[in-house]
């Protein structure tokens, strides 16, 4: 019989909740790095279908802005939809748009898979098959968390819901440009293309 350290973790679940702890997450994304997971606060595992090919430009072009804007700043590090991050109430996330101010990062050891660490920065985007609810409870969980700004983007519905620390949500309908405010300094972005069909 092999231990537990040799023999892969694979994921094969039907229609079940599973919860497991963080070492267990962390040797699931090692042994399975195909998968998109996440780990809720409970210890719930998320297991995440691929984007399609639309979401996934939109997300590219997403992140391709922050990432343009940050490196011209020099003042932080933005991370894409496969980057994940432990939160205070340690759920594992890994929104589709993350920026963290560069001090924040400054003190985590190599090697750390996920790191404790509250984004300043997230955006999600609304895919064919996501449910609002559950993007909304992410949206506020973030927030709750600490993140300082927060923006759930609804394509479909040329919709925005801005999310601030200490605030009410604040919905935009149709806006063309959404500004970074106090956060990311400078930073607009254009929506028409995640707008467009």
């Amino acid at each position: 019989m092999q231990s537990l350290e040799t023999k892969p973790f694979l994921l094969d679940i039907h229609s079940i909740t599973l919860r497991i702890t963080h070492e267990e997450f962390e040797k699931l994304c090692l042994d399975n790095p195909e998968l998109r997971l996440e780990l809720m606060a409970n210890g719930e595992l998320i297991v995440m279908a691929p984007a399609g090919w639309e979401s996934s430009e939109k997300n590219g072009d997403l992140f391709g802005e922050v990432w343009t804007w940050n490196r011209q700043t020099k003042i932080g590090r933005a991370f894409d939809s496969s980057g994940g991050f432990t939160l205070p109430n340690g759920a594992v996330r890994s929104p589709d748009v993350t920026w963290i101010e560069k001090s924040k990062l400054a003190n985590i050891p190599a090697g750390v898979k996920f790191p404790e660490v509250v984004p300043d920065f997230v955006i999600e985007l609304r895919s064919d098959t996501d449910r609002m609810p559950k993007l909304r409870e992410k949206m506020e969980e973030y927030r709750d968390n600490g993140v300082r700004l927060g923006w759930l983007i609804d394509p479909q519905k040329q919709q925005v819901e801005i999310y601030r620390l200490g605030r009410d949500v604040e919905v935009l309908e149709a806006p063309t440009v959404l500004s970074g405010e106090d956060v990311l300094s400078g930073f607009s972005l254009d929506l028409q293309s995640v707008f467009k069909n």
